[in-house]
């Protein structure tokens, strides 16, 4: 039987929803980590005498430690308990933030940022499979969904919050807010998550062993390739709002702010498109965000038409909960690494995305480039899952999804 299908404890609802909260709190601070460099991307290269495409680096810096993290330690921690491995996880993430507030020059925010994200993919992972068990089986999507929610959340409030303290104050500031939030993690979930002794644990190699299969590595590989457009375009929107658009930075958190409206959007519409059409919708959500991308070079001239082109570059993120699930569909016997490993996935397009859109910068081929190297990524993944669906076709244990469809 899958992990995630576990029989609920007997927990009053009040404290379920206690600890729902606390595992959101745990997404806010992950995801205000995450993108507050984007918003303060101008400021931390000004501050340590950088060029934005240097700051692009250290974005791929945190995406490739969740991409190394993240099923690395699903992986080491597959024997421990989840209550104690959330606790760690977020403590660690939590150092990792203060020790970034520190950096002194480049190559240790580099490094701080790298070991910050660590944690990042293996906590949602097990954070979403803790959710899931609290919950009757008719409702684990939704309870997954409010953990998911923290993402989202932080992106519309927590970043631009950050986004308008670090440059208001400092830079650094924005990482000590992160690591205070990660902390009162730490506490709610020591506090309401109580210990489970039953719960399943499995060995590493039994994980391995069914994780190891073409259907999963290729969900993965859509995540990894097809969603990297909304990182290479977002990346870069602070510097691309004051050189090509001609906003001042006052204006960076207001836009900061409508990206996350638009995540929000397409985190909600990613997961009913996926309830009606299953994994074909993730080809719908990829045809979408290319041609999404290729407007957008052409809308970043006018104020306007650049906020209305990051708002519908925020609901590129319908992709996420609609592969979420599809994981979760295919990958019985390895729920905890592959719920950790679509996180790594979507960190390693957090890493491709800005490297890609870096590149093109500094090759002179100016800032809006972003939107066709975008626009090129999902084409990829749009190919990607054209080989997903023949290989699910072929294979005889996803025939049933299918049959489902047609039912």
């Amino acid at each position: 039987m899958p992990s995630h299908a576990q029989t609920p404890l007997a927990l009053a609802r009040g404290t379920v929803i206690l600890i729902q909260l606390a595992l959101a709190l745990g997404g806010f601070a992950i995801g205000t980590g995450e993108f507050t460099i984007m918003g303060l991307m101008p400021t931390i290269a000004e501050d340590l005498g950088i060029s934005e495409p240097q700051v692009g680096h250290v974005i791929s810096a945190y995406a490739l430690g969740v991409v190394i993290g993240a099923p690395a330690l699903a992986l080491l921690g597959a024997r421990l308990f989840r209550r104690h491995l959330l606790l760690l996880l977020m403590g660690c993430f939590a150092l990792g933030n203060f020790a970034s507030a520190l950096a002194a020059d480049y190559p240790s925010l580099l490094l701080f940022r790298f070991l910050a994200g660590l944690p990042h993919g293996a906590y949602f992972g097990i954070a979403m499979l803790v959710a899931a068990s609290l919950a009757p089986p008719s409702q684990r999507a939704k309870a997954v969904s409010r953990v998911l929610a923290g993402l989202t959340v932080a992106i519309l409030i927590g970043n631009p919050l950050a986004t308008w303290l670090g440059q208001t104050l400092s830079w650094r500031l924005a990482f000590v807010l992160v690591g205070l939030i990660a902390l009162i993690t730490v506490l709610m979930v020591a506090l309401f998550l109580p210990l489970d002794r039953n719960e399943p644990r499995n060995h590493p190699s039994e994980e391995l062993r069914a994780f190891n299969r073409a259907p999963i590595w290729l969900a993965l590989a859509i995540g990894a390739i097809g969603f990297a457009g909304m990182f290479c375009v977002f990346s870069y929107v602070a510097p691309t709002l004051l050189e090509v658009t001609g906003l001042s930075k006052g204006w960076i958190p207001l836009a900061m702010a409508v990206f996350g409206a638009g995540c929000i959007v397409g985190n909600n519409l990613g997961g009913r498109l996926f309830d009606r059409l299953r994994f074909r919708a993730v080809a719908w959500i990829l045809i979408w965000s290319a041609l999404v991308l290729l407007v957008f070079p052409l809308a970043a001239q006018q104020p306007w038409s650049a906020l209305l082109a990051i708002f519908a570059v925020g609901t590129m993120i319908a992709l996420g909960p609609a592969l979420q699930t599809h994981l979760m569909d295919i990958a019985e016997g390895a729920q905890t690494l592959a719920a950790a490993s679509n996180h790594a996935a979507f960190n390693i397009a957090n890493a491709l995305g800005p490297w890609l859109g870096g590149l093109a910068i500094s090759a002179g081929m100016g800032w809006t480039v972003t939107g066709y190297i975008g626009a090129l990524t999902a084409l990829a993944g749009l190919g990607l899952f054209l080989w997903a669906r023949r290989v699910q076709h072929l294979s005889s244990g996803a025939d049933s999804e299918d049959s489902i469809q047609t039912a």
